[in-house]
């Protein structure tokens, strides 16, 4: 009996070190995505402020930038979510620092969707104190 216990000991030793470094995994990589989403609204907009994106043109530059990103890096590059998600993301969060690993990048596409700012604080901390799910930040806004 007792080594039935050794091996229960064991076991959960070794589950609580392969799921503690998942979650620190899973945070580092939602940290990295989203800085790489940051920087790229970051981009798009030092762009628009040099004056290489012009009002005039710049829905077809969106689409040629668009169009060029999904052929060389996949999906996920669409005009919506280089424009109102990436770019608006660098607007709205000009801080790096100041955004949360505790949310994806889908949380903050979906905070971004509401304009008044002391909402989408609101939301943001709810999301974060409550540990709301994308799905859960839809149902309550």
């Amino acid at each position: 009996m007792q080594s039935l216990t050794f091996n229960k000991k064991i076991i959960e030793d070794i589950k609580e070190v392969i799921v503690s470094n998942r979650q620190k995994v899973a945070y580092e990589v939602n940290n990295t995505m989203l800085l790489a989403y940051w920087n790229v609204g970051k981009i798009i907009v030092e762009n628009e402020q040099n004056g290489n994106i012009k009002a005039e043109y710049g829905k077809q530059v969106m689409k040629e930038l668009s169009k060029e990103l999904r052929k060389i890096l996949g999906s996920g590059f669409s005009v919506s979510n280089l424009f109102n998600n990436m770019r608006r993301f660098y607007i709205t969060y000009p801080k790096f620092q100041t955004l949360s690993g505790k949310l994806s990048w889908s949380h903050y596409c979906e905070l971004l969707s509401i304009e008044n700012i002391d909402e989408r604080n609101f939301y943001e901390k709810e999301c974060i104190n409550s540990n709301w799910s994308v799905r859960e930040l839809k149902r309550q806004k």
